[in-house]
């Protein structure tokens, strides 16, 4: 695969949009939001398995799952990392409404798991205190405290968490922009209909047809491929590429965008 460097100078995608405020729980205190983004992002992976979900009406694989999850925060609150640490495959698929022999609410408890273990004694806000205001520092915390976030060469959720902790107002770093994108699968594919990112043709062939692509060259490659390409973009306007990334996921919601086949790949990274 290629970066075609043309039509990156139509690239555009406007500001982002703030948090959905119905599909995330942003209106508690505090205390209450940095627990719910913390919890939220650890289970913010599974695009490999989103077809197989049961959606709600209009919302992406991603937005179900943070809905359901703010359901439950506005009604029982946050899990304490006693309660994170015991919860089970079956409580996790009551919480998220899904089918609980579904291989990715294991997944999602195991995640919850390692949180309440990462936590331990701390509060979601004594761990930000600990980054001491670096978003890059939080990052190697996240990645090197919980297995599901040790995405060597990406890191993407542990980045994205900082950035959702910034964007909800609930912490302040001062070195945001140094992040990258959080590479996933879905700017990638927004890259690719728009033509910058160019597939050879058994690899696009493979990813029209919905075909899985197993873990390793070829994903990393894509998503490699996409961070260089939006650094690129972000230098030409001028703005971080975190920011971008928000605009391009965004964008990416568009109906033009989901009527075609993205590269799916069932992982925990993203």
């Amino acid at each position: 695969m290629r970066i075609d460097t043309g039509p990156l100078e139509r690239i555009d995608p406007g500001p982002p949009p703030p948090f959905d405020p119905e599909r995330h729980y942003l209106e508690g205190s505090r205390a209450d939001v940095a627990a719910y983004l913390l919890t939220l992002d650890s289970i913010n992976f599974g695009s490999g398995w989103f077809p197989t979900l049961r959606k709600r009406p209009g919302c992406s694989g991603y937005f179900t799952v943070s809905s359901a999850l703010a359901e439950r925060f506005r009604v029982e609150g946050p899990w304490s990392p006693g309660e994170l640490r015991g919860l089970d495959q079956g409580t996790v698929a009551h919480v998220l409404r899904q089918d609980p022999e579904h291989e990715l609410m294991g997944l999602y408890a195991q995640a919850l798991r390692d949180l309440g273990r990462f936590l331990g004694a701390r509060s979601p806000l004594d761990v930000i205190e600990s980054a001491k205001g670096s978003a890059e520092l939080l990052a190697e915390q996240l990645a090197s405290g919980m297995p599901f976030f040790d995405d060597p060469g990406f890191y993407k959720r542990a980045q994205i968490t900082a950035n959702d902790l910034a964007l909800a107002g609930v912490a302040e770093f001062s070195d945001l922009d140094s992040l990258t994108i959080f590479a996933d699968n879905l700017v990638p594919h927004v890259l690719r209909v728009e033509g910058v990112l160019v597939y050879d043709a058994e690899l696009a062939a493979r990813i029209d047809s919905g075909v899985l692509l197993p873990k390793g060259r070829e994903e990393t490659e894509i998503r490699a491929c996409a961070v260089h390409a939006c650094e690129l973009i972000a230098a030409r306007l001028q703005t971080p590429p975190r920011v971008l990334d928000v605009a391009l996921w965004n964008l990416g919601q568009a109906a033009r965008y989901k009527a075609l086949p993205r590269h799916r790949t069932r992982t925990v990274y993203y």
